[in-house]
């Protein structure tokens, strides 16, 4: 890792960590509400993981970072499963993804830190 990639890797586990928060939050809301509106929220929530998805790819591509495929490997499986009607089973892998990227953004800090960068 070199302190472009170092930054740019932290820089995305934010958004990504932010977003992945947020959808889990979404996903929490949709079992409350009402039937009406679940489909509307649904679509918003499969747009916004679609989107996070594409920040996951670019944060591939500018850190060329391993695991970044596993949180791209857990985000696939959270969108399969919302898609197939099973949220509480998404939850899950937003959280491995979470994880994960959690350690991506710990490990470019320390990189960073070592570096006098931060």
């Amino acid at each position: 890792m070199n302190s472009n990639e170092a930054i740019m890797a932290f820089s995305q586990s934010e958004k990504v960590k932010a977003g992945l928060i947020m959808i889990a939050g979404s996903l929490e809301l949709l079992k409350n509400l009402p039937e009406e509106e679940k489909r509307g929220a649904s679509r918003i929530i499969y747009m916004d993981l679609s989107m996070l998805g594409h920040e996951v790819g670019l944060a591939k591509v500018v850190t060329r970072h391993e695991e970044w495929n596993e949180v791209e490997r857990f985000l696939n499986k959270a969108l399969v499963m919302f898609d197939s009607g099973i949220g509480e089973e998404a939850l899950i892998h937003l959280s491995r993804a979470l994880s994960q990227v959690t350690n991506i953004g710990q490990q470019s800090m320390s990189y960073l830190k070592e570096t006098g960068l931060l």
